[in-house]
């Protein structure tokens, strides 16, 4: 069992930066991928990024790409998302998840930090 918890959200202006956390407890964390997911008032979950089980492969939605970037440190079991040049589009609930290795099944969730971004 895994349980996460995410951290770091807040409101900034336009071209301003966040860094979220997602905070994990439970001994397999390490052998699990974590994705991070957002959601915005009457739209879909949608998928951000993704990193594999050791950190050393990560993947984007085309939206973030070159603007986030996901990182892990397992020693730690903490999961990472550096922001920068936030738009006001990317104002949603962020969730941590954790799950297969391929990235097509998370198996725990978190309950998701509310970043909104002002224009």
């Amino acid at each position: 069992q895994v349980q996460l918890v995410e951290s770091g959200g807040g409101l900034v202006q336009a071209g301003g930066s966040l860094t979220l956390a997602c905070a994990a407890s439970g001994r397999s964390f390490s052998s699990y991928a974590v994705g991070w997911f957002r959601q915005a008032p009457g739209k879909e979950r949608e998928f951000v990024a993704g990193v594999s089980w050791s950190g050393g492969s990560t993947i984007y939605a085309d939206s973030v790409k070159g603007r986030f970037a996901i990182s892990r440190h397992n020693a730690k079991n903490t999961v990472f998302l550096q922001m920068n040049s936030l738009r006001p589009e990317d104002t949603s609930v962020y969730y941590c998840a954790a799950g297969s290795n391929d990235h097509q099944t998370y198996y725990y969730w978190g309950q998701g930090t509310q970043v909104t971004v002002s224009s």
